[in-house]
């Protein structure tokens, strides 16, 4: 009997595969302090992108000297902040309205907003000695309209998962605000709603979807992509507005007919996802020096803001040398290799109380729901730093009618 039963031998087990690349691995890394699986092409795209959104702040004062460094600052304009906004939406995915989540939501974003809403004032009124400089919550201030943006986009979050055609009804809004300067500063709805189609993509890709701009090909075509959008920047330099990339003001107030604005929505959507795509193609998919850097870029996107504008206060690009081509060469050095310190685990843990408070004792306390977050799964969030963070993109201090107040290109 026994023999018989040894004799009948079981099907071997398939081989294993590996995922594909883009795809987590259950035995893939995981985060130490959210203890969910990151994969480091979003950490090493993220990390990237608030380099680009730093560098272009460090440019604003210097581009006005130099049609080559104005061409490639509207190039880098084009698809820095749509492609966070994008990785934005992807990690909102699984958003929804669960106690655990708008407590995420308000330690992550809305206390930081808040924070920092609070502190950018404070900070010009002592380094630029600007005492009447108001503190205003619904006026974000500068960097601060991502975070304003990035509350308001995860609540609806559900909204563009129960429609039916969620992108193009986001594109409908970014064009009917295109054509609305009647929404006015409050909260920054203009670039809230502009800037809107993006992160509802990103709620509608899927992990196969970055993977099809990760093929060789891809990167091969996108050097020529970017070549032909560098040498466009640098045409378009004398003949168009740079405001339309900051995504801030409706189409009657940049001067032009108002059906401009929509056709410029749909325009700049286009080549926005056309270099953001390409960006994507050649962001790393291995773990390098920087891929942990990508977690803090809240701090990095947040806190670069407080050196840029104190160089601006004080005067520090007005040296001549700055505004020659190896200057503008240090400068860019400089603005990346500060933001990379700036999103290093020190600092974290230093800022954590303004970025990622726990905050436990201003929330109840629900043992079933603490109880049903232990025993579920939820990939496609990655906490509060992992999906937020500058870009921007967040970025010119005023408007070109001059009456707007200071806020920031991303």
């Amino acid at each position: 009997m026994f023999h018989a039963a040894s004799s009948r031998r079981r099907a071997p087990l398939p081989p294993a595969q590996s995922p594909a690349p883009g795809v987590p691995s259950p035995r893939s890394p995981q985060s130490p302090q959210s203890g969910k699986q990151r994969d480091a092409f979003f950490d090493n795209a993220k990390y990237l992108a608030i380099v680009l959104v730093a560098i272009g702040h460090a440019w604003e004062p210097l581009k006005g000297d130099s049609r080559i460094l104005e061409g490639v600052y509207t190039v880098v304009y084009t698809f820095h902040m749509p492609a966070f906004i994008i990785i934005s939406g992807f990690f909102s995915r699984s958003f929804d309205m669960r106690p655990s989540r708008l407590k995420r939501l308000i330690t992550g974003v809305a206390v930081p907003y808040i924070v920092f809403e609070t502190a950018y004032p404070l900070f010009k009124r002592v380094i630029d000695d600007a005492p009447d400089q108001e503190i205003s919550l619904l006026d974000p201030w500068y960097l601060t309209w991502f975070l304003c943006a990035l509350f308001l986009w995860r609540l609806t979050t559900p909204i563009w998962k129960m429609i039916r055609w969620p992108l193009p009804v986001a594109l409908g809004l970014a064009m009917a605000a295109s054509v609305s300067p009647e929404i006015g500063d409050d909260l920054d709805l203009q670039r809230v709603l502009q800037f809107l189609p993006y992160f509802v993509l990103g709620l509608c890709m899927k992990p196969e979807h970055f993977q099809m701009v990760r093929r060789r090909s891809v990167r091969i075509l996108s050097v020529p992509v970017f070549a032909v959008a560098l040498a466009v920047g640098w045409w378009a330099v004398p003949r168009m507005n740079t405001a339309w990339f900051y995504h801030r003001d409706a189409a009657q107030e940049l001067g032009v007919p108002w059906w401009v604005g929509p056709v410029m929505v749909l325009a700049m959507f286009g080549c926005s996802l056309l270099l953001t795509a390409c960006f994507f193609a050649w962001v790393p998919r291995r773990h390098l020096w920087f891929t942990a850097l990508g977690a803090g870029t809240l701090y990095g996107y947040l806190l670069h803001g407080f050196v840029v504008k104190a160089g601006m206060y004080e005067g520090w690009f007005d040296h001549a040398w700055l505004h020659r081509p190896l200057g503008e060469i240090f400068v860019t050095v400089l603005a990346a290799i500060g933001v990379t310190l700036l999103c290093t685990k020190p600092v974290q843990r230093v800022f954590r109380f303004a970025m990622e408070p726990k905050m436990e004792w201003a929330f109840k306390q629900d043992a079933a729901q603490a109880a049903r977050d232990r025993r579920t799964n939820e990939p496609g969030e990655g906490g509060a730093s992992a999906d937020k963070g500058a870009s921007g993109d967040n970025h010119d201090n005023s408007d070109n009618s001059g009456n707007k107040r200071e806020t920031a290109r991303v």
